[in-house]
């Protein structure tokens, strides 16, 4: 009796709510535009309408469902809407949430070759797939983590372990040496987390001034170098970003890598949005200097079009990032260590999903060419409404636009008042958001209050691109 009660659904019921939840997913993937794109709610509204324990009985599925659709969706920002413009996207496609779908009823812990041979051979060839792809050297070799966050971490720890000659993973930091790590002004914020996570200590990274296309100077790198060296720190780890999260700038990867090959300084690169530029051949200048970097992270689940998460990270020294993370507990080894490759030692978690399936699906989903079209079609879509933009009286651009990411402002040409111009946008911004019907974010750059636009859902349109454009200048126009 008791067993009857616990087991509330069997594999018939399985199969009639997966068909169910499978039509639900057909439905919001048509309809999802429909939905305002940032729920009118307040923090604390979705809370109170949970319960404050879990239930003492098991409950019928149909009421969990009903729940879902009445407190869950409603309480949601929809990610997946053409009309979610803000942040960059995280992306998903037909083939990949099939795949994903897979990867959940297989329920695989993909940690070593043994525990999953097929996960793991699959991940190895895909990331040979994307290399070739996205113009890498052979050289490269690939795994992939979770996010670009992670990724980065694990490149700093390879600096880390390199540097000390992997004394740090035995010993701890030495007491006599001081290790610092260097980046852009408009390097993302996930830089400065992981160089405390990596214990070198915020107050040993290095922000380098940008350019006015806000890309890190070179010459201001090499002389932040030369200066760390003179007052006795050892200079580490170099992290250059293809298009940073504020505005998409792209860091001159040639000249960084000079100057890391000069100082013998690991030369990490952050591409994790705009990596997936370099599926097109006219956007490989992005990656001119590749060759000198350590280490290279893109996702595929901001712009490729495969779900969160799923982060692509290359290394030129697979032996230095194994030997950075491996351990071998007994109870870990197999008979075939020596022949395969066990991700568990290429990372910092031990438990790894199943990734590569997603991937696979929506590479060969899409082939090279249905990427590619997509992603020109984005960065047109972009193009054009910087020409908008820019012949427009009260709006300007406020940064270069390589790819598909508008940094803009509200800017009536009798106010000039810098102050007043940020009080402006942010109230425009905030009545965007409001309204339900698009999703923009903003940053600062130079100081200014700036509306970020991007347009890289999977689903966007022409269509989308106008009608965003036309409800910001309405509700630019109702603010004058």
């Amino acid at each position: 009796m008791a067993d009857q009660r616990i087991n509330t659904m069997n594999n018939s019921k399985f199969r009639k709510y997966a068909h169910e939840l499978v039509d639900w997913m057909a439905d919001y993937f048509e309809e999802v535009e429909e939905y305002p794109v940032k729920p009118d709610v307040q923090p604390g509204d979705i809370l109170q309408q949970l319960p404050n324990s879990a239930p003492e009985q098991s409950e019928s599925f149909d009421s969990i469902f009903e729940d879902f659709n009445d407190t869950i969706i409603p309480g949601m920002t929809h990610w997946e809407s053409p009309n979610f413009m803000g942040y960059f996207p995280a992306n998903k496609s037909y083939p990949s949430v099939l795949a994903e779908m897979l990867t959940a009823t297989l329920g695989a812990q993909c940690m070593s070759w043994l525990t999953s041979p097929a996960a793991t051979e699959l991940e190895e060839q895909v990331m040979v797939w994307l290399r070739k792809l996205i113009g890498m050297p052979e050289s490269f070799t690939g795994v992939i983590q979770g996010t670009a966050s992670t990724s980065t971490l694990c490149a700093l720890l390879m600096a880390r372990e390199q540097i000390t000659d992997f004394e740090v993973n035995e010993t701890g930091f030495p007491s006599d040496e001081q290790f610092t790590v260097y980046c852009s002004a408009e390097t993302h914020s996930s830089i400065e987390k992981d160089v405390k996570i990596a214990g070198f200590g915020r107050r040993h990274l290095r922000k380098i001034p940008v350019d006015k296309n806000f890309a890190m100077q070179p010459k201001k790198l090499e002389q932040a170098i030369r200066s760390d060296l003179e007052d006795g720190y050892s200079p580490t780890a170099v992290v250059a970003t293809v298009g940073t999260t504020g505005s998409t700038a792209i860091d001159p990867l040639q000249a960084i890598g000079e100057i890391c090959t000069k100082y013998d300084v690991f030369l990490h690169v952050d591409a994790a949005y705009a990596g997936t530029a370099l599926i097109l051949p006219e956007n490989r200048w992005m990656n001119e200097g590749i060759e000198h970097a350590d280490s290279f992270v893109f996702n595929p689940h901001k712009w490729m079009f495969t779900n969160f998460d799923c982060s692509a990270f290359y290394v030129q020294d697979e032996a230095l990032l194994v030997r950075t993370f491996e351990i071998m507990p007994e109870y870990l080894k197999t008979p075939e260590d020596q022949r395969v490759k066990n991700y568990r030692d290429w990372g910092i978690p031990l438990g790894r999903r199943f990734r590569a399936l997603k991937l696979w699906f929506v590479l060969r989903s899409f082939g090279v060419e249905g990427l590619q079209e997509k992603i020109r079609h984005h960065i047109s879509l972009a193009q054009n409404l910087k020409d908008k933009i820019q012949q427009h009286n009260h709006f300007e651009m406020l940064a270069p636009v390589p790819l598909n990411t508008l940094c803009f402002r509200f800017h009536p040409n009798y106010i000039d008042d810098e102050e007043k111009l940020d009080e402006l946008n942010e109230k425009l911004l905030n009545t965007i958001q409001k309204s339900g019907e698009l999703f923009l974010t903003h940053t600062k750059l130079g100081g200014s209050y700036t509306i970020r636009m991007v347009l890289g859902n999977t689903n966007v349109t022409e269509t989308h691109m106008k009608k965003a454009w036309k409800l910001i200048t309405e509700k630019a126009n109702q603010l004058l």
